[in-house]
């Protein structure tokens, strides 16, 4: 059928004049262009208003705590210093992490489950996502839920991943703060002394730019 309905719009256009034949594919297009956009905006404002349900949805819930600039967070498992306790990054931290990122609909744009940790410096990554896992221990397992306001805006990422105006969840596990974390209690050796965080950093970048 889809050929049939182009050989008889080749037909049409190839017995019009030449400047009548580019009017027409011109129309054409800009219907095309329109009817792109209009699907898109569609799927953009669906997936608004199911991320803004579902983030109500999570506020409601006792045990989520709801930070200031309206993230999300929800701690599944606790860090090994118990509830509340232990470690916790800084602005300036760099931290280890395995994470699962998905948007309303269920579509996983990112994640680390099946392969290695991922390692970098948390004044690298969109607002919503620092503050959440600013929020989190060492050794905690949480979801965060992100607003637009704190991920990609409306204008979502160049690479279309992520549309815009997407709220954003995510499932975190802190494995590791590798640098300028504050709080918990020191971890004592089998000799009874303070044990120190060592190895190379793998060719990351510590809070003053210089290789760890």
């Amino acid at each position: 059928m889809a050929d049939l309905a182009k050989g008889l719009l080749d037909a049409v256009v190839g017995r019009l004049p030449e400047e009548e034949q580019m009017k027409l594919l011109s129309r054409r297009g800009e219907e095309l262009n329109k009817l792109i956009t209009k699907r898109a905006n569609n799927i953009r404002e669906s997936l608004e208003k199911a991320g803004r349900e579902m983030l109500a949805e999570m506020a409601a819930k006792p045990e989520v705590k709801k930070l200031e600039n309206g993230v999300l967070l929800h701690v599944l498992e606790f860090g090994p210093e118990g509830e509340g306790r232990g470690v916790r990054p800084t602005q300036a931290s760099t931290v280890r992490v395995h994470y699962h990122g998905t948007l309303a609909d269920g579509t996983v744009f990112d994640s680390t489950l099946g392969g290695e940790p991922v390692a970098f410096p948390l004044n690298g990554v969109v607002p919503g996502w620092r503050e959440g896992v600013k929020n989190m221990h060492e050794g905690e397992t949480a979801m965060i839920g992100i607003p637009p306001e704190q991920a990609y805006g409306p204008e979502g990422t160049p690479d279309g991943r992520i549309p815009g105006g997407s709220s954003l969840f995510f499932k975190i596990q802190l494995l590791e703060i590798m640098s300028a974390g504050v709080g918990g209690s020191p971890i004592l050796g089998a000799d009874g002394q303070k044990m120190k965080k060592g190895g190379s950093g793998g060719g990351l970048l510590g809070p003053d730019g210089r290789p760890m």
